[in-house]
């Protein structure tokens, strides 16, 4: 499964010259973790994320932080998401396999990325979008399982498909295949295997 198929499409974007408390509001009222920054061509530049915003807009209450040399003056932070953003962002294709995207996650300690094509946003994939491609009903997962089988075979009515937790076991029940059963296996389990929510496929022999 690429990224394509997981991430969110209805990407909010900021430019780096929108107010911080204008990223602040966007993500509370989406829900989103990070924001992407673009410029005026729609490029990426960098990406806001919650740290960022808290970082330097909670300034400590003076009952409860009492200074002998009297008062201390807080800066303002930066005004503008330019002034707070991360440049150096981490990012992934479009055809990413959500597998090592995972990885990327888990390894990096991210919760989001950008996703490009032709080096463009195109959406935004999070731990939360991996987690609801898992949570998918297996009767859901079992429709478009067989869907893929029949549409990649040509094969209407022959096969009998069975998803538990995740877990795709293929059929044949009828029909005879063109390709040696090695390969048909390979390319089933293949297939499988690009359709959200599957964790793992397998081919069982073929009863009729």
């Amino acid at each position: 499964m690429q990224a394509r198929d997981a991430m969110t499409r209805d990407v909010i974007t900021v430019g780096p010259d929108s107010f911080v408390k204008r990223a602040a509001e966007v993500m509370t009222e989406r829900g989103y973790a990070a924001l992407p920054v673009v410029n005026g061509n729609d490029r990426l530049v960098g990406i806001v994320a919650e740290a960022d915003v808290l970082r330097h807009r909670l300034p400590p209450d003076p009952r409860l932080h009492l200074r002998r040399a009297g008062h201390s003056t807080v800066a303002a932070p930066p005004p503008l998401v330019r002034g707070v953003m991360t440049a150096a962002v981490r990012t992934v294709d479009a055809s990413a396999d959500i597998a090592d995207v995972a990885r990327m996650f888990v390894d990096e300690h991210l919760r989001s990325v950008p996703v490009l094509e032709h080096g463009r946003t195109v959406g935004i994939l999070s731990r939360r979008d991996l987690l609801r491609g898992l949570a998918r009903p297996d009767d859901s997962i079992r429709a478009d399982v067989l869907h893929l089988v029949e549409d990649y075979t040509g094969e209407i009515g022959c096969w009998a498909i069975e998803v538990t937790e995740g877990v795709a076991a293929i059929q044949r029940t009828d029909g005879a295949s063109q390709v040696s059963a090695q390969v048909e296996e390979r390319a089933l389990q293949e297939v499988a295997q690009t359709v959200v929510g599957v964790v793992s496929s397998r081919v069982l022999p073929a009863v009729f």
